[in-house]
């Protein structure tokens, strides 16, 4: 079986003296598996996927993604292994204001220009599978509707052809109608890709193969499922 995610015996605490410290022994994430993380505030949600994409090191243990140890890595081979291989959806889709939806969408061939071909091929599909027209994608993504700037955030995570996606609370600001459509739409569209979700609304878990519950990971020592196979 092939891991997207391989984690044993990891420790993290952002100092000495931090009360904070995310201890998890053995966690692994299959290839293509859509994974639901929850759990309260506190929790280590967020520090868990800043560790996971490579944007926070300094732990103890195990940490691979995708056969790498992003620990290892310099700062920068670092920042050019996320850009390649690994899409993030943020709470708030960090859309630049007074780019373009097309702009928005072609910041990730920035730091990963290798891509650019495929990337060039690859958006006629997406943009018609996401239903993004030319014309809103000329559009400033300051003037867009909410739903709009989903569905340019899950184009931008999505045209280097991530094998990880990593969403970060992303339909919290969503009501349920919205919030249902945008899982939807992600799943539907990175269908070929490990998705990492992470929210603390469990009514989300059922559009995912696997939950994990992270309330309380600090006190316990290792991260079990929290229900299989979820429909």
């Amino acid at each position: 079986m092939e891991l997207a995610i391989n984690v044993s015996d990891l420790n993290f605490s952002w100092n000495k003296n931090s009360s904070f410290c995310l201890s998890i022994v053995d966690w692994q994430v299959s290839c293509g598996q859509k994974v639901f993380l929850y759990g309260q505030s506190g929790s280590g949600k967020s520090t868990l996927l800043n560790l996971l994409s490579g944007v926070i090191t300094g732990y103890s243990g195990q940490l691979k993604v995708l056969d790498h140890d992003l620990q290892a890595l310099s700062g920068a081979k670092r920042d050019c292994f996320r850009a390649q291989h690994i899409g993030m959806i943020f709470q708030q889709f960090n859309l630049l204001p007074y780019l373009s939806g097309l702009q928005n969408i072609q910041l990730a061939q920035y730091f990963a220009p290798q891509q650019k071909t495929k990337n060039n091929e690859l958006l006629g599909q997406l943009t018609d599978k996401l239903q993004l027209s030319k014309e809103l994608l000329k559009q400033s993504a300051c003037t867009m509707s909410v739903g709009q700037q989903q569905r340019i955030a899950v184009a931008r995570a999505l045209i280097n052809q991530p094998q990880l996606i990593i969403a970060d609370e992303p339909t919290s600001a969503l009501d349920s109608e919205l919030r249902d459509h945008f899982i939807e739409l992600l799943l539907s569209t990175a269908s070929e890709s490990t998705v990492i979700f992470v929210s603390h609304d469990k009514s989300l878990a059922a559009h995912f193969d696997v939950q994990y519950d992270l309330t309380g990971l600090q006190q316990t020592t290792n991260m079990e499922p929290a229900q299989h196979d979820v429909v």
